[in-house]
């Protein structure tokens, strides 16, 4: 892969997770009965500091969960399927809760729609928002984030990489060729 550019910096970053998590606080009318949840491995990091924003904003710590969707993902096979081990972190009930799925990118919705099913699995949620950092387009799933940090349109031909100090030692979005 050919390095494109850099589409966000990290104060970019930060800001963009400061204004979704505005948007979810308003959106959802306070934070009573409201959860995060980042879906594995990069969609944690930034269900952690938009929950860390949510608690600077309103001074009230939210449920924070971790999903792990690889067992419900469709492209594995039953065979794969059997072999996975789930690494989700639920420590509270979904059950009537307000649950704010968060991923680094949205692209064909397809992660999006494996974590909607192994949420509806934990149990019976009031409500299922979607937040991404990036949306970069071709959606093959009727599937649309409720809050986005940025747009970044892509031919099929590129990929975007969201990198998050926590886990690659730097923030930033980045743009590459395949």
């Amino acid at each position: 892969m050919k390095l494109k550019g850099q589409m966000m910096d990290e104060t970019a970053v930060e800001r963009a997770i400061v204004r979704i998590a505005h948007q979810i606080v308003e959106r959802n009318h306070g934070t009573e009965d409201l959860c995060i949840i980042g879906i594995k491995s990069k969609g944690y990091p930034i269900a952690k500091r938009i929950a860390d924003a949510i608690y600077k904003i309103e001074g009230v710590r939210i449920d924070l969960g971790a999903l792990d969707i690889t067992s419900y993902r469709d492209d594995l096979s039953n065979y794969t399927k059997k072999s996975v081990i789930n690494d989700t972190d639920i420590p509270f009930s979904l059950i009537g809760k307000k649950v704010v799925l968060v991923d680094d990118v949205i692209y064909t919705g397809r992660s999006a729609r494996a974590a909607m099913d192994a949420v509806m699995d934990q149990g019976r949620a009031a409500k299922i928002q979607l937040a991404v950092l990036v949306d970069r387009g071709h959606r093959e799933l009727p599937i649309r984030p409720d809050f986005v940090g940025k747009n970044i349109p892509t031919s099929r031909m590129e990929n975007v990489l969201v990198r998050l100090k926590e886990i690659d030692g730097e923030t930033g979005v980045f743009l590459y060729q395949i």
